[in-house]
This record gives structure tokens, C-alpha cells and sequence, in this order.
């Protein structure tokens, strides 16, 4: 499943996407027909996983692929909408590494739509150390 539909910008510390999916009728996540704004934690999930992805595209002398990450833990979470179905506009998705090391990755995230804040929030993300392991190695 993918969200986002697309990466305007991204640096070494971070992403930012936009998505028009939370309009989509048949978005996976909706449930009675509606798509509860705690929904945007999956953007900024995808968001930072992209951001593993286009940074290990850019840096292919490393020769590792991007690894799986498994969110951890969510921290400073606040959500100033109910919905997120009910917006008009994208989503503007941007993730910003705070810190991390080749096992841990902390990511700071926002979610706006036209200008609004509608979700903030710091998530903890844990690599795959098994897909580290059988990554080649240089």
C-alpha cells in the first residue's frame, strides 16, 4: 500500500511528500467510509521510509539496500483534526531526522493541508538488523 504520491524534496536529514489518497473512496485505511486523522501516522511512516529508500539510492557506494524499519514507539503526539477525508487539499508529509544509528532511527513529522497543522509528532523506528545481515557486503 502506498500513500504518497510523491517526494518534492529531500535532503540527508529530510523528506518531504504529498499525498491526495486520504480523498480516495477505497483507501485502505478508511474504516465506515471515513479516515480518522491518527491515519497520518502511516504517511509519516511511509515518508520515512522513503527517505531510508532515496537516501540509500543516493548513496550506492554503500552497497546495502534500504532496510526494513518497524515503528517503535510515538512520541508528542498531537492531532488538531478529527479527519482527514474531510480536507480538500494534499497532504503535505515531512519527516526530519533527529538522530539515530545503524539499528535506531528517530524521526521528527508533520502533516499539513493548506497551510493547517494537522498532526505532529515524534516516532522511533527500529531497523531490520536480518536484513542487515544478509545485505553484500563491499
Amino acid at each position: 500500500m502506498c500513500l504518497l504520491d510523491a517526494v518534492t524534496a529531500w535532503d540527508d536529514l529530510s523528506i518531504r511528500c504529498t499525498a491526495t489518497s486520504h480523498l480516495d473512496a477505497h483507501n485502505p485505511l478508511r474504516a465506515d467510509g471515513r479516515l480518522a486523522a491518527i491515519c497520518g501516522v502511516e504517511y509519516a511512516a511511509q515518508a520515512m521510509a522513503a527517505h531510508g529508500a532515496v537516501l540509500a539510492s543516493a548513496h550506492p557506494h554503500t552497497n546495502a539496500p534500504p532496510r526494513a524499519g518497524f515503528l517503535a514507539s510515538l512520541r508528542d503526539l498531537e492531532v488538531n483534526v478529527a479527519r482527514l477525508d474531510t480536507l480538500a487539499g494534499p497532504l503535505d508529509v515531512e519527516a526530519t531526522r533527529l538522530g539515530g544509528d545503524g539499528n535506531n532511527v528517530l524521526y521528527r513529522f508533520t502533516l499539513h493541508c493548506g497551510g493547517e497543522l494537522l498532526m505532529t509528532g515524534r516516532a522511533a523506528v527500529i531497523l531490520d538488523a536480518d536484513a542487515a545481515e544478509h545485505a553484500p557486503r563491499p
